[in-house]
């Protein structure tokens, strides 16, 4: 507040806090004239009655602090809460791993490491590196499961033998007869040199799931197998498929079954499982009374997008491997686990939950869950909440230095807007780089997880200096330079930026999720990180609420919101990775639909 210029002119060599003090005594009125001044006494006058006025700083009230310690105050209340969500989080979330008193029974094994990929043409896996994985799988079973004679895996029969495993010899069926007679005929003899490994032959592997062929034609290949070899030949498909093939059923020895709880029509949660599959083999049992139920397929995933309220998470995966075998032995049943090594190549067809059924990680090969130590989903937790942490401390440097350039006093609600994005971030960032390093594979999947990592960690810091500067973020027009010549100042250009490659990204992803979803993730945590501060920051802005979005932002709300309908619908109410995805996406369609043209809006205010 200006002193008055009567007390100005009588008292202009007095401390202006002195000063100040006058006029609120002489009680200033609103048009700047005193009442004294309209009754035509001097401001030097008016102050002769006055008692006199102490020289002394006036003492400080809690209320002058309160603006200072208000911002540390919300600083430790964010690192307090992402510290704890972290030490939740990184909880051992199952017991140690127990699979039984002796080895597993058999185990699926496929040789291929880092790039190597089946279906590169020519590619030969060399004997030491099949010798190497079989001397370690002797350590924890008694016999591998191999689909294919072909890569080189026509050397796992002698690798068995000298490490003392047996065998269930795969034949690789599909829709080409030359390659298939091929295996087959290298099959056979593999199975007669090998008589003492070799436990059986497995003549096919999901065809009539894949409708590769007829029903009838696999049995007559099935049949010409058994009668050339001296060891039982079966043929290996999914519980359903099995139901209506009985006349394979009569081809074979026994009955191979997969039954895959994750990759059901209907998915079956972690919990119910191993019950799942005790169920399904009993229907099959029923079905083929005369015949041996081998359950050729079961596991879980350790890692990857969520199919209704099934989960893929380290924990989970131990807890069902560990209730299916204590169900095989108490029912006395044989299984076949897949499987041994985490597979890469697969990630191209099955995306991130394609690649993470192994119990050995496919870089280090090394065994995922050790005896005795107790099961982590996030083993790096550490890291993670110091990765946080200093996230969290950064956004509120940032904000602060802000501040301090434009040497203006922040109202509390910009303090808690503040708090809100960092403490978010700070809990999330660990996550999306986790999901980042799980999900980024191939050119595509590099581009998209870098890109949405890079919004998800740049958005924070620039909507909090823009919090604390009161810069609106323009609307796709004004970056891409359509309303004239108008240029934008750099930190209004750079929120622009952000949130135009965050739409983009955010929209590759939920038009995904829309008509290819099956091997697809869901990115919640760099989404959300990415699209919440600027909401806040739009929520904030009370002068955008007149007027109506511009075309662009309106199309794109109107596309988030009906993509996320159909999302939630098709995924079901059970799966939160779906749900938080699809209030991601929300919460980006409101902070489009509340952008303003430059004309609609004057400024950036505070409510």
């Amino acid at each position: 507040m200006q002193p008055c210029t009567s007390c100005q002119n009588a008292f202009g060599s007095i401390n202006p806090g002195l000063l100040a003090e006058i006029e609120r005594r002489i009680l200033v009125s609103d048009g700047g004239m005193s009442q004294f001044e309209r009754d035509g006494v001097t401001a030097a006058g008016a102050i002769e009655g006055l008692p006199p006025i102490a020289l002394t700083p006036e003492r400080s009230s809690p209320h002058d602090w309160l603006p200072y310690c208000f911002p540390p105050a919300l600083l430790l209340l964010s690192l307090a809460i992402i510290a704890g969500t972290w030490l939740w989080l990184g909880a051992p979330a199952a017991d140690a791993p127990h699979f039984g008193s002796g080895k597993l029974h058999c185990v699926s094994y496929a040789p291929f490491r880092d790039s190597q990929n089946p279906l590169t043409p020519g590619l030969m896996i060399g004997a030491r590196q099949i010798a190497e994985d079989l001397d370690q799988l002797a350590g924890i079973s008694d016999c591998v499961r191999t689909y294919s004679t072909g890569n080189g895996l026509d050397q796992v029969p002698a690798m068995a033998r000298r490490a003392g495993l047996k065998l269930l010899l795969g034949i690789w069926i599909g829709t080409r007869p030359s390659e298939n007679l091929q295996q087959i005929e290298t099959a056979i003899a593999l199975a007669n040199d090998y008589a003492d490994v070799v436990s059986a032959v497995i003549v096919g592997n999901e065809v009539l799931l894949r409708r590769e062929m007829t029903a009838s034609d696999l049995a007559g290949i099935v049949r010409s197998v058994k009668a050339r070899v001296k060891v039982p030949v079966t043929y290996a498909d999914v519980w359903d498929v099995w139901l209506r093939s009985h006349e394979v059923s009569a081809a074979v020895d026994f009955v191979t079954v997969h039954v895959l709880p994750y990759w059901d029509d209907l998915p079956i949660s972690a919990v119910r499982a191993a019950a799942h599959v005790g169920s399904m083999r009993q229907r099959i049992a029923a079905a083929f009374p005369d015949k041996e139920i081998f359950v050729g397929e079961v596991g879980w995933p350790s890692a990857g997008r969520m199919r209704e309220g099934a989960l893929p998470s380290p924990a989970n995966q131990v807890r069902v491997i560990s209730n299916i075998l204590a169900l095989a032995a108490q029912q006395n049943f044989r299984v076949n686990l897949i499987e041994a090594y985490d597979q890469p190549w697969k990630a191209k067809w099955e995306g991130t939950v394609g690649r993470h059924w192994g119990l050995f990680d496919s870089e280090a090969r090394a065994l995922k869950y050790p005896a005795g130590v107790p099961v982590r989903n996030h083993p790096f937790w550490e890291i993670q909440m110091a990765g946080g942490i200093a996230f969290c401390l950064l956004i509120f440097a940032v904000a602060y230095g802000a501040g301090r350039q434009t040497r203006g006093q922040s109202r509390p609600a910009t303090w808690f807007a503040i708090a809100l994005v960092a403490s978010v971030s700070g809990v999330l960032l660990g996550m999306a780089i986790e999901r980042t390093l799980l999900q980024g594979f191939g050119i595509a999947g590099s581009i998209r997880c870098g890109v949405l990592l890079a919004v998800a960690t740049g958005g924070p810091l620039l909507c909090a200096i823009a919090l604390m500067t009161g810069v609106a973020p323009p609307t796709f027009s004004e970056v891409m330079g359509v309303r004239g010549d108008r240029r934008l100042p750099g930190l209004s250009l750079a929120l622009g930026a952000a949130l135009t490659l965050t739409t983009l990204a955010a929209c590759e992803t939920a038009l995904g999720l829309v008509f290819d979803p099956r091997y697809r993730d869901f990115p919640f945590a760099p989404l959300t990180m990415a699209v919440l501060p600027y909401l806040i920051l739009r929520s904030f802005d009370r002068r955008q609420m007149a007027g109506s979005p511009p075309l662009a932002e309106a199309v794109f709300c109107v596309l988030f919101g009906m993509s996320a309908a159909c999302i939630a619908f098709n995924e079901g109410r059970e799966n939160w990775q779906s749900l938080w995805t699809c209030a991601a996406y929300l919460a980006l369609g409101s902070a489009l639909w509340l952008a303003r043209a430059p004309g609609e809006r004057t400024g950036f205010h505070f409510a």
